[in-house]
């Protein structure tokens, strides 16, 4: 659709709402309408270079007063919006209402390829990423590519050393995460964990995983050089550093 036609028909839109009792507001940038003036102010701020409200303890500047208004709540610790089942509280409105999604069980973005779920549509769309493949995040050290923002920024870990993450009992510091509510279960003398079959409890997940192969038997980790099998990694790579040093 050529400009000139686009704009014929926006002018059209205008017209036929003026008709109808119905206010159409038009950007003057890019000929997008709106039935609301404030909708259309808002809109015409994302095309502004000018950030005029700047948060008086950092400096960061803003195009909304709005916007301003939420970023100072990182420095005051107010979280408004309180989740009525488990009382979890959030800056945000929006991200109150996801939250909300885990107990409810709601998941109303869906793929059309394989039907999988998602609570927001940003999971929604990495996830189409491994249907078509898209990479967009590159790293600039080894050009290894990533399909989220997220997963790039783990990897850079990788070779700026960075771990983030730190133990507040021993200050052991760890690169992800995950990785350090693992080890803060170290500490915990809370055996959550209880193998069905002897009561034997643990304080980790993984640990009750690799007990449970004692009961089935299981050894689903096996040498590519001699086919031993064995219960758990650890004890796997133990056995394949004796490889190493026999065929050096």
């Amino acid at each position: 659709m050529g400009n000139e036609t686009f704009r014929h028909q926006k002018n059209m839109e205008r017209q036929e709402g003026i008709r109808s009792g119905r206010h159409i507001f038009m950007c003057d940038v890019c000929n997008k309408s709106f039935h609301y003036k404030c909708t259309l102010k808002f809109h015409v701020s994302l095309h502004s270079e000018e950030r005029p409200y700047v948060c008086d303890v950092c400096g960061k500047a803003f195009r909304l007063l709005q916007t301003l208004k939420v970023h100072q709540c990182i420095h005051t610790g107010e979280r408004p919006y309180s989740c009525d089942v488990c009382n979890k509280s959030f800056i945000k409105r929006v991200e109150l209402k996801v939250h909300q999604r885990i107990h409810s069980g709601d998941r109303p973005y869906a793929c059309l390829e394989c039907n999988k779920s998602f609570r927001q549509s940003g999971q929604l769309k990495v996830h189409q990423r491994i249907h078509t493949g898209e990479r967009p995040y590159s790293c600039g050290i080894c050009n290894k590519l990533f399909t989220a923002l997220g997963s790039l920024k783990k990897h850079q870990r990788v070779h700026d050393g960075e771990r983030p993450y730190g133990c507040d009992v021993c200050a052991k510091s760890f690169k992800h995460q995950q990785h350090l509510k693992s080890h803060l279960l170290v500490h915990s003398e809370e055996h959550h964990y209880t193998c069905g079959v002897c009561s034997k409890s643990f304080r980790h997940p993984n640990v009750l995983k690799v007990h449970q192969h004692t009961h089935t038997g299981a050894r689903p980790y096996t040498c590519d050089m001699c086919n031993k099998s064995f219960t758990c990694k650890p004890v796997l790579k133990k056995h394949v550093l004796l490889h190493c040093k026999q065929h050096p």
